[in-house]
């Protein structure tokens, strides 16, 4: 069980496929799911102890026998949900499996989040819901525009202070939407000494956040604020909803050497990777799919589309810029595995209008490096330098203010 305010993932793990049936019940809230061909065991009977207090979603977990051969599981709920049940072929380390996710029923309005007056104006976006447009449902129309948010000009950068020519100032609030890869029940790269990618990528993105939030004119949103799992077409999409400026995607490299070491940044690339190095690496990245679990029964026709659109030439050249940026700071506090930014097609990277990176911060099959991705220390050195990169990148590359955005989609 995963639970979370984004959603709760309940997972059932077998050796081969389960039919099942599932229906809801209102006054009180109720799902049934009917699992055939299952014993009512051990194993079974304790996912009655595994829901969490805190769980937003579910209040309590009951199982029994309904009928020969069908085993029942009934889920007490807090409050109305949209469920999705829908099963997984065998992935990664795992075997069959059949998934259960809980989204509110109602989901907020991440756009309205992001303006409407409260101590912490941000931390709502992290945890608001991303939902995929059930099969033969169009998807919602996107929200009218936000009010208009207060005009901040964004300090120049350390290193651009000693130019003579002072630089482009921003007039509005730079949206950077943070994301911490993988999650849930993919797990990413694991070090020898047991450090999971997805822990470290989380406290990097955290830390991150909390730089950018107090920055002048600058705003920070991260894709997933606890452990839990979000596709990766998902993931461009919570960027895309709340009109994100920049994208970062935060990662811990792995390969099958140990002495493999240093920090990367990646670009996405319509024309095939830049090395075999990679090709690799997208590939392993863009499996999170088949190994967190995305429900390929729902399809959102408005992402799809977005997803498909091959003008993205001038985007993927902010990206480059972008990662230039950033590399260059990573170089002050890491050994560079590439000193120059590489391309491949990682899905969490096509977003057409967004410039957008995915910086590997360090080897963490590497065991020194492994040591250091789990220090505090490093982890905020981290963030400052692609803070630093970030600020940078802004100070040559200001965003369009909204009005040239709306003539310019």
């Amino acid at each position: 069980m995963w639970p979370a305010e984004e959603y709760t993932r309940v997972t059932f793990e077998t050796a081969k496929p389960v039919r099942h049936q599932f229906f809801t019940v209102p006054d009180p809230a109720r799902l049934v799911l009917d699992l055939e061909g299952v014993a009512l065991d051990a194993e079974l009977k304790s996912i009655v102890a595994k829901v969490s207090g805190d769980d937003p979603y579910i209040q309590q977990v009951r199982v029994a026998i309904n009928r020969p051969g069908v085993a029942r599981v009934v889920f007490d709920l807090k409050s109305p949900v949209k469920a999705y049940v829908f099963p997984l072929a065998p992935a990664g380390a795992y075997r069959h499996r059949l998934v259960l996710d809980l989204y509110p029923e109602t989901p907020r309005d991440p756009l309205l989040a992001l303006v409407q007056p409260r101590p912490d104006p941000i931390g709502e976006i992290a945890r608001a819901p991303v939902l995929e447009s059930p099969p033969g449902v169009a998807a919602e129309p996107a929200a009218s525009a936000p009010p208009a948010l207060p005009v901040v000009r964004l300090e120049p950068p350390r290193a651009a202070a000693a130019k003579p020519a002072a630089a482009p100032a921003i007039e509005r609030l730079v949206t950077v939407v943070i994301d911490a890869g993988h999650g849930g029940e993919d797990p990413g790269a694991r070090g020898r000494g047991g450090t999971l990618e997805k822990n470290v990528t989380l406290a990097i993105a955290r830390r991150l956040k909390e730089r950018i939030d107090r920055e002048p004119g600058m705003r920070a949103v991260l894709t997933r604020d606890g452990d839990y799992f979000i596709g990766l077409a998902q993931r461009v999409q919570k960027a895309r909803r709340v009109h994100a400026d920049l994208f970062v995607s935060v990662h811990a490299d792995a390969w099958v050497r140990p002495d493999a070491r240093g920090s990367s940044v990646f670009a996405l690339s319509e024309r095939g990777a830049t090395s075999a190095a990679a090709r690799w690496l997208a590939k392993r990245e863009n499996e999170s799919d088949l190994i967190g679990g995305v429900n390929l029964d729902v399809k959102d026709p408005v992402l799809a589309r977005t997803l498909l659109d091959l003008s993205q030439t001038a985007t993927i050249n902010d990206s480059l810029k972008l990662g230039k940026a950033v590399l260059g700071e990573l170089g002050d506090i890491n050994h560079l595995h590439k000193a120059s930014v590489e391309q491949a097609g990682f899905a969490v990277l096509k977003s057409p209008d967004i410039p957008s990176i995915l910086v590997e911060t360090a080897f963490i099959s590497n065991p020194q490096e492994e040591k250091r991705l789990k220090d505090t220390a490093y982890q905020e050195k981290m963030a400052d330098a692609i803070l630093q990169g970030i600020r940078n990148y802004l100070a040559q590359n200001p965003p369009l203010a909204r009005a040239k955005l709306a003539q310019n989609p």
